[in-house]
């Protein structure tokens, strides 16, 4: 029996592959499929089984591609709708692989068809727990409002994934490894661990979901209080995974388009489509297209696309490095941005030699900033938990993630200083504040991280604040 986790640091999303006696079975599989097949090309094996958890709403599942090439079934728990062939599996229902058996455990509460695969060795023994959603290391997934089921509120289904956790899993072998389908960063959960594996004895330590720290009311209450709407792509993730979706190939396809900065220019003007520019952050600072958004690939990119592009049809013309325009392309679709229509050839370098005007963002170490804190406006862009967790004594926290509902906050004749963790989304903050008119912006290098190594500010901090 071989279990492998596939993570993708970058939506904090984990997949499974999962092998026994020549037969392989994937849960929640990436949209670019070609790992899982490689996988399984490597090993001689053959995907018999394709398990989805539930219906993702932070990313596009590659169940239906990945069945389409291997003949695969794909299975659901019970309550899925899919608009496509799949089994809808019964509480407790078997499926051989190999030498093992996966077993349905139905375990709504994120979603009303959430559903853990519990992963029985050859003597039928208990081995191993895929949670989805369900339960985190340290966490459980939030109710899931992406899917506004009518009826049912986030109270309600909080209730229900109490009684899913303390029902169903709780109760199983303390010795058995939990596998989750996210880990620290994803939007799905409010404070996860960092690690990605643990054993389900340890989580009924250390997780409150498991620990009986809260009674059923005060879980709700915990579950639901101060919960985020969903970022506005969620919901078309969720009709994707459900409804169906172009494969990979067909989006690499139309997408690959050279286009010179003349061309470039045009399909901007013609398809209102989005400069994006996905390049590192400092090269982003040194020049940029008038106008564009940087969103680098190096960091959380798809998460931040779908938070700050409302519109998953929104065109798309991309700027990047060479040869980074596939996986720009890819990691778009990843999160159901299907439509790019091109990118610079030749880059930010064709650009100017053909004598386009560029853009710069001023930055400034923090060793620069270290005598003159109270002469400057210096904008903490982080999270409310990591802000209220630690921040320079007397900062203003105006979140990245609420920036559009916060320009009012900003006057153009005003010069902002803008950090963050490490400069990443200091950066993405810049660039969508010179887009709409704010134009004195210094990015401050390496974020807080590097201001608390080489200033003497002072910090306000807080021992109960989550990392949300």
């Amino acid at each position: 029996m071989k279990i492998e986790q596939i993570y993708t640091g970058c939506l904090a999303q984990a997949s499974y592959y999962i092998e026994s006696n020549g037969e392989a079975a994937i849960i929640d599989p990436l949209r670019d499929i070609d790992i899982y097949l490689e996988k399984a090309k490597n090993n001689n094996a053959e995907i018999k089984y394709i398990f989805e958890t539930h219906f993702h709403a932070d990313f596009v599942s590659g169940h239906i591609s990945l069945s389409k090439i291997t003949n695969a079934s794909i299975i659901f728990g019970p309550n899925a709708d899919p608009k496509f062939d799949a089994i809808i599996a019964s509480e407790g229902d078997e499926f051989k692989l190999g030498k093992t058996t996966i077993k349905t455990i139905h375990t709504p509460g994120h979603t009303l068809e959430s559903t853990s695969f519990l992963l029985l060795d050859e003597h039928k023994n208990a081995h191993s727990i895929f949670t989805g959603d369900t339960l985190f290391l340290g966490d459980v997934g939030i109710p899931d409002v992406a899917q506004r089921y009518q009826g049912v509120s986030k109270e309600e289904l909080a209730g229900i994934l109490y009684d899913s956790i303390n029902n169903k899993i709780k109760p199983l072998d303390s010795k058995i490894t939990v596998y989750p389908g996210h880990g620290a960063g994803s939007a799905c959960g409010k404070n996860m661990m960092k690690e990605t594996v643990d054993s389900l004895g340890n989580q009924k330590i250390v997780n409150y979901a498991l620990n009986g720290k809260f009674t059923k009311d005060e879980f709700i209450k915990e579950l639901t209080e101060n919960l985020p709407e969903p970022p506005s792509y969620f919901p078309s993730i969720v009709k994707m995974n459900q409804d169906g979706y172009d494969d990979i190939s067909e989006i690499l396809d139309r997408s690959l388009i050279n286009l010179s900065p003349e061309e470039f220019k045009n399909v901007i003007s013609s398809k209102k489509a989005v400069i994006l520019d996905t390049r590192d952050a400092k090269d982003f600072c040194s020049a940029h297209i008038p106008g564009s958004l940087f969103i680098g690939l190096s960091g959380s990119f798809a998460p931040w696309v779908g938070m700050l592009i409302e519109n998953v049809n929104q065109p798309i013309v991309i700027v990047c490095e060479e040869n980074k325009e596939q996986e720009s392309i890819l990691r778009l679709s990843r999160v159901g941005y299907d439509n790019c229509v091109g990118f610079l050839e030749g880059g930010i370098n064709a650009w100017t030699n053909s004598g386009n005007a560029i853009e710069k963002v001023d930055s400034k170490s923090p060793s620069e900033i270290n005598n003159s804190l109270s002469e400057i406006e210096l904008i903490d862009v982080r999270r409310p938990g990591e802000y209220n967790a630690e921040h320079i004594e007397g900062v203003e926290n105006i979140p990245l993630d609420s920036i559009f509902n916060s320009m009012d906050k900003y006057e153009a004749k005003n010069t902002y200083h803008l950090h963050c963790q490490s400069g990443y989304r200091s950066v993405i903050a810049a660039s969508i504040l010179k887009a709409n008119g704010i134009n004195k912006i210094v990015n401050i290098n390496g974020g807080i991280k590097l201001i608390k190594e080489t200033t003497d500010f002072n910090y306000v901090t807080s021992s109960c604040s989550s990392n949300s």
